[in-house]
């Protein structure tokens, strides 16, 4: 083999190049085979790796409310207008609509297909303890940082600071720029420990029995979910739902592929055009809908959470997520470009609203990203479904029917 032939093939094996979802899959593989071989000493390692990743993780999690929430509230405030209010207030009910819908599904499903504290009920098992942890404690609270996130967004957009907006700007990058080349790297390693944890306490057989139901559960919640939006659509354009669904599939289906919903922008554009969308009013609710429309990242949250809450016994009820449910909505606004970014994004609020634990979280990080394409298609799908609403009431006389 020449040297040209072995870059190549070194090059096409490449880990970096491998999709998160399929490391975190391997992750998992890997983690419950080795909880059946590891000796303690050797599980120790990992769960010290573990406490020390959860740490910086807990330390991280208001660092990325502000980082985040911050300069989308700037922006949203600098281009404010009749228009971007209607798109941006429709996209917000939406959201926590699919988030309520995702609660009363799961409050009457969940139930009797998840044994209650079915995660507790193993004493022939065993927690694997950590040699030492490094304490991080965060600079702020979950709620200090998202009302010093609104302070500070609302206060660039009506003083229109430059400086200020460079600040945040750049702190968002150094924000994104941890989850990329840190959390992203090394979650798999982290779930690695979880499940090996869980196997070695016996908790994994209910955890994966578990996930399989959900997914099932939440893949057919996000079809109703896009067959509801366009059936809603459908009273103001007078166009046929299911039309306009396949319509939308070029982009559904481009998005599975990209894992991002600023990536499928173009495709998004023009299937929304194709709808009988106006250029004008699809180029502008398309991006912005893109940043801040997250129906199908809401719902697949809300019924992992109720799920996890189920399995570990912890009681739950509806004022406790309809709190969770509209303060999601804000937070993951404008979540990073990179695989997972809403669940990241909603830590804080899983730990400060629900009282989810370090090992509560990583379940959930694993369970949304062995979804996550089908909530990101979830969501470019219903941004057409928004244009055609918005069209309806701001977009250019049109001659004729479409």
């Amino acid at each position: 083999m020449d040297s040209t032939t072995e870059n190549n093939t070194r090059k096409g094996f490449s880990l970096s190049r491998m999709p998160l979802l399929l490391k975190i899959v391997i992750a998992i593989i890997l983690g419950i085979g080795a909880g059946y071989i590891f000796p303690v000493w050797l599980g120790r390692i990992f769960a010290t790796f573990n406490a020390i990743f959860s740490q910086f993780l807990g330390f991280l999690i208001p660092l990325i409310i502000v980082g985040f929430i911050t300069p989308a509230i700037a922006e949203i405030g600098k281009k404010a207008g009749l228009v971007l209010l209607i798109t941006a207030g429709l996209a917000y009910l939406d959201t926590i609509l699919a988030g309520f819908a995702s609660f009363f599904t799961g409050d009457l499903l969940f139930p009797s297909l998840i044994s209650p504290g079915s995660m507790g009920n193993t004493p022939e098992g065993h927690d694997l303890t950590p040699f030492f942890t490094i304490e991080m404690p965060p600079v702020m609270t979950v709620m200090t940082g998202l009302v010093l996130a609104f302070l500070v967004g609302i206060a660039m957009a009506v003083l229109g600071s430059v400086s200020i907006k460079k600040i945040a700007d750049e702190f968002r990058d150094i924000v994104t720029l941890a989850i990329g080349k840190v959390i992203i790297p090394l979650l798999p390693i982290y779930i690695f420990g979880i499940f090996l944890n869980m196997t070695v306490a016996g908790q994994v057989g209910p955890v994966l029995g578990t996930f399989v139901k959900i997914i099932a559960i939440i893949f057919a919640l996000t079809f109703l979910l896009l067959v509801a939006q366009f059936c809603i659509a459908a009273c103001f354009n007078r166009k046929n739902p299911l039309k306009m669904l396949i319509k939308m599939m070029p982009a559904y289906f481009t998005a599975l592929g990209t894992q991002s919903s600023a990536a499928t922008i173009p495709v998004t554009l023009r299937q929304t055009i194709s709808l009988g969308v106006s250029e004008e009013i699809a180029g502008f609710t398309i991006p912005l809908c893109a940043t801040i429309h997250m129906s199908g990242s809401t719902l697949k949250i809300v019924a992992c959470a109720i799920a996890l809450m189920i399995m570990q016994g912890i009681p739950y009820d509806f004022p406790m997520f309809a709190g969770f449910i509209c303060m999601l909505a804000i937070t993951i606004v404008a979540a990073p470009g990179v695989p997972g970014g809403a669940i990241m994004a909603s830590l804080g609020l899983l730990g400060g609203i629900l009282g989810f634990s370090e090992a509560d979280q990583a379940l959930m990080i694993a369970l949304y990203i062995a979804m996550d394409s089908f909530g990101t298609a979830c969501n470019v799908t219903g941004d057409g479904y928004i244009a055609v609403i918005v069209d309806h009431f701001f977009g250019p006389k049109k001659k004729g029917n479409n």
